[in-house]
């Protein structure tokens, strides 16, 4: 078992814990190390849909990086270090599995880096949100400053990043950063629930939708359609569209066997 990270599979979910709870769960050089292990892991197994990320203990999800690692970084090993955690981060969010963050606490620096590269986020009423690296004079290094624009617009955005102040939970929803805010307490409980509905869909629709959605917003409207009619022909000779197909016409429940 990792010491930083800790991964545990639940049928075709899997859950990893970012686990440094003595220390918010800030992230460190281990941990990333060990997430990469894990990422390579569920990438390969056919048998996972859904992929759920979640901070050990009660008040953080990340509350950031850890600041002393940080202080002894150079204009080189910043540099290194930005471009793995962009790369590792880039891997989460096109894994071609929904991934979801349930974000139980602080959700600080590369916390909110992280949360924004998940398919999905969903917050507990006591959780908070910032990029607060201009409070310390330096800046996202992460995607911060790529990621949070694209889910929340611009002037938005620009307000946390250049302000360094936190948001809750409540206005994270409001702005658009978050998908569901729940009882702190039902978090888990929520979260698995969404990830159960979602594992039951087959996993070619789930692969193509993401692919669809985020190759689109890279290029034109244009090329974007060029993208979807493309998937949507090519999942078509697959056998879960012909099982999807079917069970309609026969009212009954499908069976996707990612096939």
């Amino acid at each position: 078992m990792n010491k930083t990270i800790l991964y545990s599979k639940d049928g075709a979910i899997v859950w990893i814990t970012l686990n440094r709870p003595e220390a918010l769960n800030a992230l460190n050089y281990e941990m990333v190390e060990e997430l990469e292990e894990v990422l390579s892991r569920v990438e390969e197994d056919q048998e996972v849909r859904v992929i759920v990320l979640i901070g050990q203990g009660e008040k953080s999800f990340v509350a950031g990086s850890d600041i002393k690692e940080l202080r002894g970084r150079n204009t080189l090993s910043g540099w290194l270090n930005s471009q793995k955690r962009q790369k590792m981060l880039s891997w989460l969010d096109n894994l071609g599995k929904p991934t979801i963050a349930a974000v139980n606490g602080y959700a600080f620096g590369v916390g909110c880096e992280i949360a924004c590269s998940c398919t999905l986020r969903i917050a507990s009423e006591k959780a908070s949100f910032g990029q607060l690296e201009i409070n310390l004079g330096i800046i996202p290094g992460a995607g911060g400053t790529q990621r949070l624009p694209r889910l929340i617009g611009k002037g938005r955005a620009l307000e946390l990043l250049l302000t360094g102040n936190a948001i809750d939970a409540q206005e994270a929803f409001r702005v658009g950063l978050v998908n569901q805010v729940v009882p702190h307490d039902l978090l888990r409980i929520e979260v698995k629930k969404l990830a159960e509905s979602i594992s039951e869909k087959s996993p070619y629709a789930l692969k193509f939708i993401l692919e669809a959605v985020n190759k689109g917003l890279e290029t034109t409207l244009e090329n974007g359609f060029k993208i979807e009619s493309n998937l949507f022909g090519l999942i078509l000779s697959s056998q879960d569209a012909k099982e999807g197909l079917t069970a309609f016409i026969e009212k009954r429940k499908p069976n996707f066997k990612g096939r």
